[in-house]
């Protein structure tokens, strides 16, 4: 589980020496990112498709999924007496007509929000392009999906597929666009939620702050650190086309579970039947401390899991996560959507403090299909 620490082991030694004490009282950003696949498909390096689901058996998952879901977590209630939500990133690739309808309605009922996922290969600039505008127009137009400015412009957060974003995989497969950024950026996205990735070589070596990433120069894989978030700063990288917000989740050893007796597992955030959400993840989540630079009471806990696989499903809608929630009941918690969290992590870097439920839309509107409680 260790493999390729050679790629993330300085950066996580260096975000020890960024964490710092709080006086002021901790507040937890809880944020799951769902890479919400209903057709549960596994493309072979071939190319050849197997596994996955017929149409009609893939929106009755949705459904299914939805309904479980909204009884898992029917009367938790955080800090802001807001419910839990998820962060469905929905993969363009699969797109259903009837999926997304599903699940706007379990938008509108509360139960979270649609972003942007994709799975591409062998693609090129404009076919990145062609396919992120497509996939923002019809989720946005048809479906009244995505977060909006002032000005009703769509916004989209963006989880890349295989995670190679930024062509970031050493083969170089499962991407093929080196200038992935600023496509994403020019087509609307306001942040990648990706990372981290690890043990997949595809992981970066920025850990457990938020920060803002570039293009790679020729001959390089992955995207670059062009910025890290700091609170109080609005940097001039900002304003730069080429860069987009990178909001990771926890990255590090879990030294109390160990295998073979001595050596630590890794803890990336990822929730599963096997791996399920537990207080001793939480202390570690907390103690890994990812933040906005001079923000450390504001502790973004940004988890990922694939929803719809049989082998995660009981892990997210089973009695180990209701367990979780109610565990929750004596801890300052948030449970905010991507958009909320990108507002947030913008209040911090704008200066503001207190209350971070108090800017989950600072900048990016929620979308026509949410309900809003405020």
């Amino acid at each position: 589980m260790l493999r390729s620490a050679e790629k993330w082991g300085a950066g996580y030694l260096a975000s020890i020496r960024r964490r710092r004490s709080s006086k002021a009282p901790v507040h937890v950003l809880f944020c799951v990112a769902n890479h919400f696949e209903p057709f549960v498909r596994t493309v072979l390096p071939s190319g050849v498709v197997t596994g996955g689901c017929e149409t009609p058996a893939a929106r009755e998952a949705v459904r299914g999924w939805l309904k479980a879901y909204a009884a898992s977590v029917d009367g938790v209630r955080d800090a802001d007496g807001r419910p839990p939500v998820q962060t469905f990133f929905y993969p363009w690739d699969e797109y259903d007509s009837d999926c997304l309808d599903l699940l706007a309605d379990g938008c509108r009922t509360g139960l979270g929000e649609v972003e942007i996922h994709l799975h591409h290969r062998n693609d090129t600039a404009e076919g990145l392009r062609t396919a992120l505008t497509a996939c923002r127009d019809v989720y946005a137009g048809r479906h009244g999906m995505l977060g909006r400015t002032v000005d009703n412009t769509p916004r989209f957060g963006f989880v890349h597929g295989n995670w190679a974003l930024c062509n970031s995989r050493p083969d170089g497969d499962w991407c093929g666009v080196d200038q992935e950024l600023s496509i994403l950026r020019e087509t609307g996205c306001y942040a990648d939620f990706t990372f981290p990735s690890a043990p997949s070589p595809t992981q970066p070596a920025m850990v457990n702050t938020v920060y803002y990433g570039r293009d790679p120069l020729s001959g390089e894989r992955g995207h670059r650190h062009a910025a890290w978030v700091v609170a109080g700063q609005d940097p001039l990288v900002a304003q730069d086309e080429r860069t987009l917000l990178m909001v990771p989740g926890p990255l590090g050893l879990n030294w109390r579970s160990r295998r073979f007796g001595f050596c630590p597992r890794l803890e990336n955030g990822e929730l599963s039947a096997v791996n399920p959400a537990t207080v001793q993840r939480l202390a570690l989540w907390l103690r890994l401390q990812v933040h906005v630079i001079g923000r450390p009471e504001w502790v973004i806990v940004k988890l990922h899991t694939h929803g719809m696989s049989p082998l995660v499903r009981e892990g997210i809608l089973g009695p180990a996560m209701r367990r979780f929630y109610e565990a929750l009941a004596g801890v300052n918690v948030h449970f905010v959507t991507a958009r909320e969290l990108f507002n947030i992590i913008k209040a911090a870097e704008a200066g503001h403090t207190g209350n971070p439920g108090t800017w989950r839309d600072f900048i990016i509107k929620p979308p026509p299909a949410s309900y809003i409680q405020r």
